[in-house]
């Protein structure tokens, strides 16, 4: 199990790629976009910075309860060229919205899916996940999980229809197991990966750490 990825927005400020990677981190999952219009402002900025400092690179886009279809098109028109770049769906309740539903979800998978070739990731709380009735789709299987569980346990909860995790948000930067901090980020969403570095590299779609 590696422990050596965290995800960002531009909430998260200052950040030093180049001190963070030096410290051990192998990857971030960056926030590119948000319902149908919003934007993380550090985004674009972000991604060279990360690549620069030998780090992998992903996206996600935070889903808010609009056609799927059409925020999937925001999401990869702000993400760029997708090679190499982990492809992930934020589902939660956002500022303002009641989230993204099943049916919305569904349909941003499978655009994601035709435009690209890939199933993004799901990322949620067991109880968001379970609330919106994952459990009965048969699209969603086919996404792999970053399940999010604050709990001090060993093993987070896995909600149907997944029988596995394959990233784990264990904290905030507050709540949750420690270490809470990356060095040169500070106290930041980590993530564990369920196995070893080249299954990170699979994950990513990528044979090693980019130059």
């Amino acid at each position: 199990m590696l422990n050596e990825v965290i995800d960002l927005s531009h909430y998260n400020n200052p950040v030093d790629f180049t001190q963070a990677a030096a410290s051990g981190l192998l990857g971030v999952v960056h926030k590119a976009t948000e319902g149908l219009l919003t934007i993380d402002a550090k985004y674009t900025e972000r991604r060279p910075l990360a690549h620069a400092a030998g780090l992998l690179w992903g996206s996600y886009h935070l889903g808010h309860s609009h056609n799927g279809a059409a925020q999937a098109a925001h999401y990869l028109a702000v993400t760029g060229n997708t090679t190499g770049v982990l492809l992930m769906l934020d589902l939660e309740v956002p500022p303002g919205d009641p989230g993204m539903g099943r049916v919305e979800a569904e349909a941003f998978v499978q655009a994601v899916h035709a435009a690209t070739g890939r199933y993004p990731g799901i990322y949620g709380s067991p109880s968001y996940l379970e609330a919106i009735g994952v459990a009965e789709s048969t699209v969603l299987s086919n996404c792999w999980l970053w399940i999010a569980d604050y709990r001090l346990v060993a093993e987070p909860v896995v909600p149907r229809p997944w029988n596995i995790w394959t990233m784990w948000q264990y904290t905030d930067g507050t709540a949750g197991n420690a270490p809470h901090a990356v060095a040169g980020i500070g106290p930041c969403d980590r993530d564990k990966f369920n196995g070893e570095l080249a299954g990170l590299h699979a994950l990513w779609g990528v044979t090693a750490l980019p130059a």
